[in-house]
């Protein structure tokens, strides 16, 4: 398949239809998987799938549309209904596309080597066996990707790229005996990751599995905040490194093309200004397994510094978002994103909190427009005296997320580095849990 020559048809068959700029991203993606179901190998397969993404704009209207059908006469009939779809939809002349953007990546493996695959998902199986014989993996998989994408504009870019990678993940649940001897389940827990070089290190060591996995066993036996600790109170939280991307993923929106457009972004107006706790150092590398360094509005993702010790240094809108705000356009790829480590080990970090949690994930929706939020602290454990105890249940935090990010106070020395975004431990102080 001549993926190029698709992406060029397409971009005539818009032309043909009078649009006055157009953008075609084809791409073909192989995978090959080896699944784990109820802790048990059980399937080996092979797919391949592709997809043409087509945008069409006509005086400042814009229509897009998804193809798996690659045929001239299918993409000859999609310019045409793009063309029908734009006449309905608002005028906007924020809407363009990217002229005059070239690069070419090609990173990772790009054939699947069987044997590590297999490896890999006997190394999880064993571990499991060994540490966590209660821990059921419900569903995992080791897989090797191949993906291959060629963008063009009307305006002359040409973005390709063709990247291989490995990836890992488990789900599960752990079942084990309660204080009164009925069995008990666990809640369920998730990881996994992407990685370059399978090899390099046990599967079960890498993206927080072993941990996570160890956790569900003791994740059986759950008690509330009134049984822990007596009632409501304001205490600290340690963010997993998962938690912590939930964390930044939220200031990263609130630097996006929606809260900038929308005018509900607590930091427009803060590049330059400290908006978080000088311990955070947050950079983006477009170059993590299974990312090319492009925009999906089709340019090149240059590096870039979000919080330089707590600074906000730049706010990332996309093409649109510049033109329609008048903001500085800084193009982003669709992940790779790290926190620096610091320099308190984490064992420090939780002898350090007298009274709070430990937090596997945040469960906080959206929070209101000035940052307030009420959620549920998902697969977390009490700390009492700078000791990790039971786990909790039916737990609530309230706070501030941009409070949250000034409050940061420690953080660890470890990281965990699932591909898509590298993160430490975090520990948060002053937040009211119930």
């Amino acid at each position: 398949m001549n993926l190029q020559h698709i992406a060029e048809q397409a971009l005539a068959a818009l032309k043909n239809e009078g649009a006055d700029a157009s953008q075609a991203t084809v791409s073909t993606s192989a995978l090959t998987e080896l699944n784990i179901t109820h802790s048990e190998p059980s399937l080996l397969r092979s797919t391949q799938s592709h997809k043409l993404s087509l945008v069409g704009i006509w005086d400042g209207r814009k229509a897009s549309t998804d193809l798996s059908d690659l045929s001239p006469e299918s993409l000859t009939a999609a310019a045409r209904a793009l063309r029908g779809d734009a006449a309905a939809a608002p005028q906007d002349t924020a809407h363009a596309v990217s002229s005059g953007q070239h690069t070419a990546i090609t990173r990772g493996p790009l054939e699947a080597d069987l044997t590590a695959l297999a490896d890999a998902a006997h190394n999880i199986l064993d571990f499991r066996t060994k540490a966590t014989p209660t821990m059921n993996i419900e569903e995992g998989a080791v897989s090797h990707t191949r993906a291959d994408t060629q963008m063009l504009t009307s305006g002359g870019s040409h973005l390709q790229s063709t990247l291989g990678w490995y990836g890992v993940s488990v789900f599960g649940t752990a079942r084990g005996p309660g204080p009164d001897g009925q069995v008990r389940t666990s809640s369920f827990n998730y990881t996994g990751g992407e990685t370059e070089d399978l090899g390099a290190a046990p599967a079960s060591s890498r993206f927080g599995i072993a941990d996570m996995m160890r956790e569900l066993t003791r994740s059986v036996v759950t008690q509330g905040v009134a049984e822990c600790f007596g009632g409501k109170f304001v205490g600290d939280v340690v963010l997993t490194p998962m938690a912590v991307a939930t964390l930044l993923g939220w200031l990263q929106g609130q630097v996006s093309d929606m809260a900038l457009i929308s005018g509900s972004s607590m930091y427009r107006d803060k590049v330059g200004e400290v908006v978080a706790s000088p311990l955070l150092n947050l950079s983006s590398r477009f170059d993590a397994p299974g990312i090319a360094a492009l925009s999906g509005d089709a340019f090149v993702a240059p590096p870039l510094q979000l919080l330089q010790a707590g600074r906000l240094q730049t706010l990332i809108p996309s093409l649109y978002g510049s033109r329609k705000t008048g903001l500085p356009h800084v193009p982003t790829a669709s992940g790779g994103w790290e926190l620096a480590a610091g320099t308190t080990p984490l064992a420090d970090i939780l002898r350090g909190v007298p009274r709070g949690a430990v937090v596997g994930r945040l469960s906080m929706g959206n929070p209101a427009a000035n940052g307030d939020f009420s959620g549920i602290i998902k697969n977390s454990f009490a700390i009492d005296g700078g000791l990790v105890g039971t786990a909790l249940s039916e737990t609530m935090i309230n706070g501030n997320v941009a409070q949250m990010l000034r409050d940061v106070v420690a953080v660890s020395t470890e990281r965990i580095d699932t591909g898509g975004w590298c993160m430490p431990w975090v520990r948060v102080s002053g937040l009211h849990f119930s």
